[in-house]
């Protein structure tokens, strides 16, 4: 975890706050050694593979998906050749399990 994180999660409005640190626990949970920096003035995870940004009215997560399958690619929102998104406008939408699926799917075909 790094200080300037830590910094532009708390700047955040709530629900968006609250948002990125659910989805930054996700994150983390699923993958303790994973490398955190702020990157395009948001936090970037294993090289930029995944990403949260805090919007006006919601929070995307990002997911890279250099190499997903066609069907894979339904499973994320977004128009972006290389970065697909999931996003989120409250806590209770936020289906960890889920999430943990697609970073799993991700992290193994980034592999």
């Amino acid at each position: 975890m790094t200080d300037r994180v830590d910094d532009y999660i708390e700047r955040q409005p709530s629900p968006q706050k609250e948002i990125c640190e659910k989805l930054r626990s996700t994150i983390l949970n699923a993958f303790p050694d994973i490398r955190e920096v702020m990157k395009w003035g948001v936090p970037t995870y294993d090289g930029s593979t995944y990403y949260i940004v805090a919007l006006k009215d919601h929070v995307n997560i990002g997911f890279s998906v250099a190499g997903l399958s066609t069907e894979e690619l339904k499973l994320f929102g977004g128009s972006g050749k290389t970065m697909k998104h999931l996003e989120i406008r409250t806590l209770n939408e936020i289906d960890e399990a889920h999430i943990e699926q697609l970073l799993h799917l991700v992290w193994n075909v980034s592999r």
